[in-house]
């Protein structure tokens, strides 16, 4: 069941990758802003997931619900807010080199949860790893210091989304998640209305997709191993992310490959083999 979850995790974050793309697409050619560009993710994704579920919604515990549907609005949002102000090389690196190190330390904190040598070991090489394979960034945005603000905002809340699911597994379900993205639309609406929330209809396409796949498809495979896996585990088998934008920049927009870069991507992926392994020889969550 580990090695199951470590999968799903894997998959997500992969598919996570060309979100970014999407949304940087969305950025120059739509006119849509961070809170828009997520609101519609939301809206987008709670349909998916009603029409190939078959369900109607369910609030559940609405206060769950709401908590849950805010810390993906903040988290997502935050990091789109991070590109816009300091670069995307900025906002990755602060997102997602401080997201393993939050979560191990609230797990441990709040869940109890022992990270064994090679889990510990597992997290100092993939942050090191992403280090290498993005390198030190300079600011490449308008407002460097909003950006690295927000990108630790961004980190802060992707931890507390994880270990609030971890905690509640029943969040972790098919309706738990739709609630959480309802909620989450709820709480951008006001925002994204003053943004502007009209697209062209070029965008269409592009909402679709990121709503169907990097958000419908990804979050529910997130959520998923979120129930089979430890949440530190999961937040560095995330960093899968990095390693396919890498890919998908060499392949499709060719960009050159670096010495750094091959380093970096293969310590990431090694972090991850490692967790892998480890799962093999560790009891699986209750």
């Amino acid at each position: 069941m580990l090695v199951r979850g470590l999968f799903y995790v894997a998959v997500a974050a992969a598919t996570w990758a060309t979100g970014g793309a999407v949304a940087a697409v969305l950025y120059r050619t739509s006119g849509l802003g961070p809170l828009a560009v997520s609101f519609w993710r939301f809206v987008v994704a709670i349909a998916v997931l009603a029409v190939v579920g078959r369900f109607s919604v369910q609030m559940g515990n609405w206060r769950r619900a709401a908590a849950l549907g805010f810390g993906l609005a903040v988290y997502q949002t935050a990091y789109y807010g991070s590109v816009e102000a300091a670069g995307l090389a900025v906002a990755t690196v602060i997102t997602l080199g401080a997201g393993p190190v939050l979560i191990a330390v609230g797990a441990r904190v709040l869940l109890d949860e022992r990270l064994s040598r090679t889990g510990a070991a597992s997290v100092a090489v993939a942050v090191v790893g992403l280090l290498l394979l993005i390198g030190v960034p300079a600011p490449a945005g308008p407002s460097p210091a909003l950006g690295v603000a927000l990108a630790l905002l961004s980190a802060a809340g992707y931890s507390a989304v994880t270990l609030y699911t971890r905690a509640g597994r029943d969040d972790a379900t098919q309706p738990g998640m739709v609630a959480g993205f309802v909620w989450g639309a709820l709480w951008l609406l006001p925002l994204a209305a003053v943004e502007g929330l009209r697209p062209g209809v070029g965008a269409v396409g592009w909402l679709l997709y990121l709503g169907a796949v990097p958000t419908a498809l990804a979050y529910g495979l997130f959520f998923a191993g979120l129930r089979m896996v430890p949440a530190t585990t999961a937040s560095v088998v995330a960093l899968v992310e990095p390693v396919t934008a890498a890919l998908i920049a060499v392949a499709l927009l060719g960009e050159q490959v670096t010495v750094t870069t091959v380093i970096g991507s293969t310590l990431m992926l090694g972090a991850v083999a490692l967790l892998a392994a480890d799962a093999r020889h560790t009891p699986g969550p209750a």
